[in-house]
């Protein structure tokens, strides 16, 4: 992977080529780690996170060592690898300890000042004491420089004896460099000096001194008020390490602390937290363009604080190889020193979700906007503690996807943590337990001794300067912009449009399945079954450029975001007309032009164009270039470009056009995302991009992922004016189905605009503002030059295209509208891209490689199975895939086959795809399932859950339960007996075809059966959100594998992630979290459903991502722990043994084994008609359905003689032996074609070294650290009911440590009495003191857990029958009704059973219930989110959005501050009063057992008078869901004597008989 390039000085003369830049600049470049395809740039990271501080000021010991208390119980939210001595980094940071400080230097004879007069930089020296003379060299010189005393070092005292190895091997010399304040100087003018003493001592260091690099010299803290003590630790190891932290005399009002866990294991001690002024829990996803727009703010930057040689010295603000948080650290600093409050600086930088919340105060949303004029968000989930050594606060992003809680005791100490309890405090001395919420902030001033709550604070903020007036003053929308008055849209005649459809590669394909989709409906097209036509770079057809360019994803580290459910928080807006100076504020800075969505029409362009005054004016640069290819020529046009571009910078020009309108039979326009990345890069480097913003004007723009590129790469704003042309064209040839242009276009619009959201949230970016220039792609197939030049930063691996390349597809497109010889074609293209077409694009499987396949399959044919194979694995002449570019080359003789392990053992390690009952019918689904049953491997339940008819074998003794379970993000039917039948338990983190992406099954296709399935009910669309809600971070998905793990001890545990640059990483998180398997899914597996972009555009080959994740494990010495598994579009026994070779031991068959089962590949599994009875739910079609098990039985065996047949060729006896042997493949030499001649797939075949000593497959087992769980004891104190059903009880008390109570000891009564569970309260369990996450996580029938204390996250995650009561410590002086006592997303996925709460739960609460009774005492934000089922009865106020994607079961509201509606998402829910007895009399009834169970006062109000109370109820029900309930009670009197699930049945076809009578 290449940096970004805002790190360059250098000027790149106009003449010099992409070659010669890069080798004149190559020691700025980050290259690959070695030769493989790993790089440190891929680490993730997520946290544990707190501070305790004294609201008083008062410095005590205490408080150093209780925030080192609260580090050791986050030990689970930190990480460690191989070396589980060599933790992934913590600290402390706290007040400067003068009086230890005091008498400890005076031992070295440094005489201090007093405290304030002095600054003490933390430093990380080299070992080397010769370079350590070196830098103190430099150090005294730059003190003297700034006219600062230096007092003296003081070598830090440590004890590294219990380091590990890693950690030991990279430990610094730890040293403090005692900086004197002159005494005329101002302490905020000291401040400031020592922030340019730091950066620029860094900065030199790394230039002058020879062999001291990024981690070897690091001043990390550097202040005259606090200090930072970390390194690569573990929590328990800071304290034991740092010997300063055990003296009495070490004292501080406040402490911060940090616990890391990142992906990989090459963690560093700068990269520990905390930093100078945070510690942040989260990822900030669009970090690289954040550091991009930092740096080109750079040139415009000046205020009085700093003067122009000091920030010179700072420069540059930001560096790309630090880490995400250290930057946003790096950017806090600077604004908070140039003369901004701190909360003002997080309020800049992570702003709330301003933009659709109509309830805001006016003063509140117009400092947001303003600020949105000058500063894009730091985008992506954070929690962050932050102090300036005076306040100590939190803030949380706008999506509240981190936990944070907080309390205050009656001695003013105040606890702030990504837990409850993790400072074991007397629950009676607790006056107040809080959360913060999403977007909110609070601060504790030590000096004034209070804690300012976000309103206060904000209020404040907000009334500090007219910022409304500013925005009047100086802010334009376009919409009041006048059209230019010589404007007049020019349609194209058909004769021209042809021509330009075809300059611009327009196919038929691209207007029928693309265009017409959104332009009737709205809506992205969808498609199905995968990609299996070839790569970009593999394709003989000209490809526009974006299609080379990959979407990146959220999985496991950050979670997406659902861009429809949660539309609250996502914006399209853009601003135009040049950034201005952020240092300072008035009301020059927010002088832009609000763009409210980035596609603009011909008259919104005009607008743009004709700005010609004041402060903004417009220039349009042509990208066009010479036609008559020409080597170079290219090259020679963009350098015009950006000639032309300085120009009109030079001559006040704010807004620059990119236009390709003027290409020609001469000239061919130059690809707009190239045109963009290169001005946008250009103008980075030569420090003008500040002055200017993009525009383009592009006939190569026409579906999302061509916006998504060329609005990363930097443009503010689109118009796709040959598109435009286009969809006008289509309703004169009747194409919109009766629709106006103009409806069209608009409805195009909002396609492009709603796909445009969803790749940002995929991503888990909430604005465009974030994404613009973020860059978040790989590059597939094109040249490391090419990247470096113009697409500075990016990913990009395997080489490919040169410039020239580049221009030689432009033009071979270019000559069909301009044709040298012969005739121009009189039609398009067909294009084939997502369909097999005659004469389009080629196919994998095409009509006869599945015939190939079916008749070997059907008839047993050995001889047939190998032409199919040759007609899939022969791509010698036309290449598909990357595996097609290999060749076996073994180091080893060949065997006999008899030598090779049998077939039987081979067999094993085959597995399905996760296609779930309801994509699938039910005849298909339990076919594979018998099928790999009898070969002894595993089918997959998909994410619909399990019949459990299935659980009991068929008479001929043929078993149709799925062997593996998945757990999706919808969670429909999981609960205790399904994960009990399992011998696997798939974690779907992404998708192959749609990563970061949820899902949605209509209504209509969820019939009686499914709605049973899934626990849900008949007729009533089921959505899976596109996150997981109990993993928005890895040690959330850690805690997600313990719960498993608990449910089902004898399970293994499977991470299904899709590969993408850096899954590697990912895949070492996952392995560090404890799972026992981890999948890699090529992007071109299968789907039911989703977005044709995604199909496309989302995601890797598996032979990338299983390449990085072998490599990487290897290399971090994990790979002994974790089997890995690879799918997609595996066809073949070729394909098996490449994966193997890469570094796979299992493998998964999915489309080839429904081709098998009988699939066409029609492609429209989405719409229910199937031809073949295969993705149908259709009786009439399922009796289509011809597959057998015996059918896919054979296919697996003719998979494994072919394996068995390569493994005696190339040597291997056994497949254990074979994996990873990637020194066994080659890329074949004979390969000349022009488009990939210059593919470089030796990083794929790359065999990593380090760390190949402790083994290249799993053979070793997790150690999931059940053996001291607390379950143990509650066990045996139920023996009774376990083994005789009698009743038990049981006491004991819970720390935050203690998580997933109850777990274990559900699954030993589900072992035993299966889904009927025990009587209710059978086992009685009561618990005292704070208890972990996942409490009462998928408990049975029969178990009752009783909490006198709280609760983290995910209470009653997947409940399944159990019942839970919670309530505060009987001693606390808190009212509860007004206090935190459960975390966020609790009754996740639950299914049934009953909970009191007494106190108040986090967000998204009841997220996705489908059959528990709850009653709790106030709520956050997106209640009962996705719930299809259940009751939930809230006893208080909600957040808002509530109701979101809501579409089954009832919730009940209390109002009790009459504004429950106005916070509610009524897309899909209606409210009402209540008006039936019965349900007054339910409600009332539910109400009084809370207040039996909990001792509510609130329940006890409402209880004595409920004639009036019961009045400010509101019933909330989703509209379809109450239609359903209203047949069901029709089909009851209809059918009095029926079943229930005949009456269910019934119900679904009157339901289905409206929905055809329209």
């Amino acid at each position: 992977m290449n940096v970004s390039l805002i790190t360059l000085s250098c000027n790149i003369g106009e003449n010099m080529d992409s070659k010669k830049f890069v080798e004149n600049n190559s020691s700025l470049f980050l290259s690959r780690e070695g030769d493989g395809l790993y790089h440190s740039d891929f680490e993730k990271s997520s946290c544990g996170i707190g501070f305790v501080a004294n609201l008083k000021g008062v410095k005590k010991h205490s408080i150093i060592t209780d925030a080192l208390g609260m580090l050791g119980c986050m030990e689970h939210r930190g990480g460690t690898g191989f070396d589980i001595k060599s933790g992934d980094g913590a600290g402390i940071l706290l007040q400067i300890p003068h009086e230890l400080f005091v008498s400890e230097c005076s031992k070295s004879n440094i005489e201090l000042p007093n405290f304030g007069e002095y600054g003490v930089g933390m430093t990380f020296f080299p070992k080397d004491l010769e370079k350590q003379k070196q830098c103190k060299k430099v150090i005294e010189e730059n003190l003297a420089l700034l006219n600062l005393v230096l007092l003296g070092y003081r070598a830090v005292p440590v004890d590294n004896s219990d380091l590990g190895r890693d950690s030991a091997e990279t430990e610094p010399s730890i040293q403090q460099i005692f900086i004197g304040k002159p005494l005329e100087m101002s302490v905020d003018v000291f401040d400031r000096k020592l922030l340019v003493f730091r950066n620029f001592t860094e900065k030199t260091v790394r230039q002058r001194i020879k062999g001291v690099g990024l981690d070897d010299f690091n001043i990390i803290s550097c202040s005259y008020k606090t200090i930072n003590y970390k390194g690569q630790l573990n929590t328990e190891q800071v304290p034991n390490y740092f010997l300063d932290l055990k003296n009495e005399k070490a004292k501080s009002a406040l402490a911060l602390v940090h616990s890391r866990f990142s992906t990989n294991t090459f963690p560093s001690w700068k990269l520990a937290q905390p930093f100078r002024y945070i510690a942040h829990n989260g990822e900030i996803n669009t970090n690289k363009g954040n550091i991009n727009w930092m740096k080109a703010r750079e040139s415009l930057l000046e205020c009085t604080a700093f003067s122009k040689e000091e920030l010179e010295m700072i420069f540059p603000i930001c560096d790309l190889s630090a880490s995400d948080s250290a930057n946003l650290d790096m950017a806090i600093e600077m604004l908070l020193l140039s003369g901004r409050p701190l909360p003002h600086v997080l309020m800049m930088l992570i702003p709330e979700a301003w933009q659709n919340d109509d309830k805001m105060r006016e003063d509140k949303k117009a400092f947001y906007e303003f600020h949105s004029a000058i500063m894009e968000p730091w985008d992506g989930p954070a929690s962050v503690c932050f102090t300036d050594g005076v306040i100590v606060g939190a803030t949380l992003d706008r999506n509240g996807l981190r936990p944070s809680r907080y309390c205050v005791t009656d001695d003013d100490t105040l606890i702030m943590a990504s837990e409850s309890g993790v400072i074991n405090v007397d629950h009676s001395k607790v006056v107040k337990r809080g959360r913060l919420q999403p977007g909110k902030m609070f601060v504790a001033d030590l000096e004034q001794g209070k804690i300012i709550s976000d309103e206060e604070l904000k209020s404040d903020l907000c009334r500090k300067q007219p910022y409304q007036d500013w925005l009047d003053q100086s802010m334009l929308n376009i919409d009041s912009l006048e059209v230019s008055a010589d404007f007049n849209l020019l349609e194209q005649d058909q004769k021209t449009l042809f021509k330009n459809q075809q300059v611009f590669g327009y196919t038929y394909e691209d207007i029928t399945e693309l265009i017409k989709p959104m332009a009737t409906g709205g809506k992205e097209a969808l498609g199905s079954m995968g990609a299996d036509n070839p790569i970009a770079v593999l394709s003989d057809r000209p490809q526009q450029l974006s299609h080379y360019f990959k979407q990146l994803f959220a999985q496991v580290t950050n979670p997406p975001i659902d861009p429809i459910r949660e539309r609250i928080v996502m914006d399209l807006r853009t601003y135009v007309g040049g950034f201005r100076n952020i240092l300072t504020e008035s009301q020059e800075q927010c002088r832009r032009i609000a763009i409210n969505q980035p596609v603009l029409d011909e008259r919104d362009l005009s607008k743009l164009s004709s700005l010609d005054s004041g402060s903004f004016k417009s220039k349009v640069v042509d990208i066009i270039f010479s036609s008559e290819h020409k080597e170079g020529s290219l090259e020679i046009a963009l350098e015009q470009v950006f000639k032309n571009v300085e120009l009109a910078i030079n001559d006040g020009y704010s807004i620059i056009i990119l236009s390709d309108r003027r290409a020609d039979v001469n000239n061919v326009p130059i690809p707009s995302l190239l045109a963009t990345s290169a001005v946008h890069h250009h103008l980075i480097r030569k420090g003008l991009r500040g002055s200017i913003d993009i525009v383009v004007e592009s006939g190569d723009v026409k579906e999302v992922h061509h916006f998504a590129t060329v609005l990363g790469y930097g443009a503010s704003a689109i118009c796709p004016y040959l598109t435009l042309d286009t969809i006008r064209q289509m309703e004169k040839d009747d194409l919109l189905n009766g629709l106006s242009a103009e409806k069209a276009i608009k409805n195009y619009v909002k396609a492009i605009g709603g796909g445009l959201l969803k790749i940002f949230s995929k991503m888990g970016i909430s604005t465009l503002a974030s994404y613009q220039g973020a860059q978040i792609f790989e590059i597939l197939g094109i040249s490391s030059p090419v990247v470096d030049k113009y697409f500075s930063g990016s990913v990009s691996r395997i080489e490919g295209l040169t410039l020239d390349d580049i221009a030689f597809e432009a033009i071979l497109k270019h000559r069909k509208g301009y044709p040298t010889r012969g005739g121009a074609s009189k039609v398009l293209d067909p294009g084939g891209e997502y369909h097999w077409r005659v004469d389009g694009e080629r196919h994998l499987f095409n009509p006869k490689t599945i015939r190939l396949l079916q008749e070997s399959t059907r008839d047993a044919n050995y001889d047939l199975y190998k032409e199919y194979c040759k007609a899939v694995d022969d791509q010698s002449e036309k290449a598909f895939t990357l595996r097609g570019l290999m060749e076996f080359k073994s180091d080893r003789k060949s065997i006999p086959l008899d030598e090779v392990e049998p077939a039987e053992n081979i067999l094993k390690r085959f597995a399905t795809g996760a296609m779930s009952f309801g994509s699938i019918s039910w005849e298909a689904h339990t076919t594979l399932a018998i099928a790999m049953n009898r070969i002894g491997s595993k089918s997959n339940s998909g994410e619909g859950g399990e019949d459990e008819v299935r659980y009991e074998k068929l008479p001929n003794g043929d078993d149709m339960c799925s062997a593996t379970k998945q757990v999706a993000s919808g969670r429909f039917g999981v609960n205790s007996y399904y994960l009990s039948q399992s011998k696997e338990i798939q974690i779907k983190m992404a998708q192959g075809a749609k990563p970061g992406e949820g899902g949605h099954l209509p209504g209509h296709k969820v019939n009686g059966w499914i709605g049973r399935v899934r626990g849900s009910t008949p007729g009533v669309g089921l959505i899976s959100p596109p996150p997981h809600h109990d993993i928005y971070s890895i040690e959330d998905l850690a805690q997600l594998i313990y719960d498993l793990k608990n449910s089902n001890r004898d399970s293994r545990v499977n991470v299904k992630l899709v590969s993408e640059a850096g899954v590697g990483t990912i895949a070492s998180g996952v392995c560090k979290a404890k799972a026992d398997a981890v999948l890699i899914a090529g992007y071109d597996g299968g789907t039911g459903a989703s977005p044709l972009s995604s199909i496309k555009h989302a995601g890797l080959p598996w032979e990338l991502g299983l390449a990085e994740t072998h490599q990487t494990l290897v290399r971090n010495r994990l790979r002994n722990r974790i089997v890995v598994q690879t799918d997609g579009q595996m066809k073949t026994s070729r394909d098996l043994a490449i994966a193997t070779l890469l570094g796979a031991e299992e493998w998964g068959v999915a489309t080839a084994a429904l081709v098998v089962e009988g699939c066409i590949m029609m492609r429209k599994c989405h719409s229910n008609t199937c031809p073949v009875g295969i993705a149908t739910q259709r009786p009439e079609l399922r009796k289509k359905y011809q597959g057998h098990p015996d059918h896919v039985v054979t296919f697996f065996e003719f998979l494994v003689s072919g394996l068995r047949e390569i493994m005696a060729e190339l040597g291997f006896k056994t497949i254990n032996e074979m994996v990873g042997q990637a020194h066994c493949l080659k890329f074949r030499d004979n390969i000349n074609h022009w488009k990939y001649k210059n593919l470089d797939l030796s990083p794929i075949l790359f065999q990593e070294t380090i760390g190949q000593e402790e083994g290249t497959y799993q053979f070793k087992e997790q150690n999931h650290m059940l053996d001291k769980i607390v379950d143990w004891k509650l066990i045996n104190s139920a023996k009774a009911s376990l083994e005789n059903a009698e009743k038990s009880y049981g006491e004991f008390n819970v720390v935050n440590t203690d998580r997933s109570v109850g777990t274990v000891l559900s699954h030993e009564v589900t072992k035993i009495y299966k889904g009927e569970g025990l009587p209710n309260n059978t086992i009685h369990i009561k618990l005292n003191g704070s208890c972990g996450q996942s409490l009462g996580a998928f408990m049975c029938k029969g178990i009752h857990l009783e909490l006198e204390g709280d609760a983290n996250d995910y209470v009653g995650k997947g409940l399944s029958g159990g019942h839970l009561t919670i309530y505060p410590n009987k001693k606390a002086p808190f009212i509860a009704e007004e206090n935190i006592v459960v975390g966020n997303v609790c009754f996740y996925g639950a299914t049934g059973g009953k909970a009191y709460i007494r106190g108040l739960a986090g967000e998204r609460f009841c997220v996705r219930n489908s059959g528990v009774e709850v009653v709790v005492e106030g709520i956050g934000d997106h209640g009962c989110e996705y719930m299809t089922g259940g009751k939930t009865i809230i006893l208080g106020a909600t957040g808002i959005n509530f109701g979101a994607g809501m579409s089954g079961g009832i919730a009940y509201v209390y109002d009790i501050n009459n504004d429950f509606a106005e916070k509610c998402n009524m897309e899909m829910i209606e409210l009402s009063i209540l008006d039936n007895d019965e349900e007054i009399i339910y409600l009332k009834e539910v109400i009084n057992e809370h207040y039996v169970r909990t001792d509510s006062a609130r329940a006890e109000l409402i209880l004595n008078n409920w004639d009036r109370e019961s009045k400010r109820f509101i019933k909330v029900m989703p509209t379809d869901y109450k239609k359903i309930l209203g047949y069901i009670e029709k089909a009851k009197v209809d059918m009095q004597n029926a079943s229930e699930s005949e009456i269910v049945d019934a119900a679904f076809d009157m339901h289905i008989a409206n929905l055809a009578k329209g």
